[in-house]
């Protein structure tokens, strides 16, 4: 069973990926696609560590600690990203990065 303590990086981490998902989606159809092409990029890598950090925390990785290390670098920094366009879709994502960077910090 997981340890209870990573039940809320869990659920964090699932925000965070679902919405980084929806934002990947929602740039692609946006009119000047050219102009969203980092936050693009970065919403993609953060909804791969997020999974992969679930994954790890779920089969009781000894890396938990380093990966949400760089969980929440990743996370920061899409969130910067995001918040950087005024996209309602970019928004939420930013705000579903920036907790989940800091519940990474609140376990590594």
């Amino acid at each position: 069973m997981i340890d209870q303590k990573y039940q809320k990086l869990l659920d964090t981490l699932h925000i965070c990926m679902t919405k980084c998902n929806h934002c990947f989606n929602a740039c692609l159809k946006e009119e000047n696609v050219d102009m969203m092409t980092k936050c693009i990029q970065l919403d993609r890598e953060c909804a791969e560590i997020c999974s992969y950090l679930q994954g790890a925390i779920t089969r009781n990785s000894p890396f938990i600690k380093q990966l949400a290390t760089i969980c929440a670098e990743i996370c920061q920094t899409c969130g910067e990203e995001c918040n950087r366009h005024h996209h309602d879709h970019c928004q939420r994502c930013a705000d579903a990065c920036f907790q989940c960077a800091k519940a990474c910090r609140e376990v590594s």
